[in-house]
């Protein structure tokens, strides 16, 4: 048995004194946290909850497929804006030696 399976999953105590409470009231509440690391737990299925990205509060509602991941998979950190394209229009390279195109 791998020791990472041995030590069980981890989540933050008060971010699952959040989800307790949640759960108890049954309110449809967004619970926002700043725990990335945590992992989601089945309790929390059908919550949502505010995940930090670095900028911003992301929000992700938790569905059974999600039990088992981290808050933070799902809450990206980085965007990407795609590779820089060819510029249209431009004037054609010429050989130095020849000048030709």
């Amino acid at each position: 048995m791998a020791r990472s399976i041995k030590k069980g999953p981890f989540c933050d105590g008060h971010l699952l004194k959040k989800i307790q409470e949640a759960a108890a009231s049954g309110g449809k509440k967004v619970i926002k946290t700043w725990s990335r690391r945590s992992t989601i737990y089945p309790e929390a299925i059908g919550l949502t909850f505010a995940v930090h990205n670095g900028r911003k509060f992301v929000p992700v509602f938790v569905t059974e497929n999600m039990v088992g991941h981290k808050y933070g998979e799902f809450a990206p950190t980085r965007t990407f804006h795609g590779h820089a394209g060819d510029k249209k229009g431009g004037a054609k390279k010429t050989n130095p030696r020849t000048g030709k195109a």
